[in-house]
Order: C-alpha cells, then sequence, then structure tokens
C-alpha cells in the first residue's frame, strides 16, 4: 500500500513580515495563524482561496534569502486571477499562453516569485 502524500506548508522568506502580511491579505489569502512564539520566532500562517496548502512567513522561519522563493499555483482562470491581483493593485503579467496552460506572473513585496497556471483538464484549479 503506498501512503498518501501531500504538501502541507511552503516556507516564504520575507524581509518585513507586517508588509507580507498585508500583501498576502490583499490578494486574498486567508491568514490562519499569526503567532510570537518567542524572541526570534514568529509564525504566520496563510492559505490561498481554495487550497489545501499553506504558506508560513515570519521571523526564524527559514534560512533562505527573500526573494529566492519560487512557487506554482493552480487556478481556474487566468484572466480572472489576473484581474484580482491588478484590482489589489499588484503588478501582473499579462495572460502567457502557452500548450500547458496559461500563465500569470506576479511578485511580492520581497521578489519571491509566484505563477498561477490555468490548465483546461484542472478546470477547477
Amino acid at each position: 500500500m503506498t501512503a498518501t502524500w501531500k504538501i502541507e506548508l511552503v516556507p516564504v522568506p520575507v524581509t518585513d513580515v507586517d508588509r507580507a502580511i498585508a500583501f498576502y491579505q490583499r490578494i486574498g489569502f486567508h491568514l490562519d495563524m499569526d503567532r510570537q512564539v518567542r524572541d526570534g520566532l514568529r509564525f504566520v500562517q496563510f492559505t490561498p482561496p481554495g487550497s489545501a496548502c499553506s504558506i508560513v512567513i515570519g521571523e526564524g522561519i527559514t534560512g533562505k534569502t527573500p526573494g529566492t522563493q519560487e512557487i506554482q499555483v493552480v487556478v481556474a482562470d487566468a484572466e480572472a486571477a489576473r484581474k484580482q491581483l491588478l484590482d489589489a493593485g499588484v503588478e501582473a503579467s499579462d495572460v502567457d499562453a502557452q500548450p500547458w496552460g496559461d500563465f500569470v506572473y506576479f511578485r511580492d513585496p520581497d521578489g519571491n516569485s509566484w505563477s498561477l497556471q490555468a490548465i483546461d483538464r484542472r478546470p477547477n484549479g
């Protein structure tokens, strides 16, 4: 029997936790938790709308350099997702139509890269 593996949490390195919180809330991510565990360790968890996987930002979370994380998310409609980003004041690329899906790219305030992919055979994102 093969075990089920589900990605639960992806760390995203940031320089300014409060600025990152404002950004991710503005683009519609749900704030699950913001907890100062101890000096030097603040755990802030967000879940994108409809996702089973969350991201974590904060202090003392990861040794990665802010701006180096790359994350891809599947969405139902690339144009609608792009409009949501633009309406939130986020710079987003035009829709990049590829044979393997339509893509929209954006960055968080620290430069971490996000790509949104809409795939016909995964219509619900």
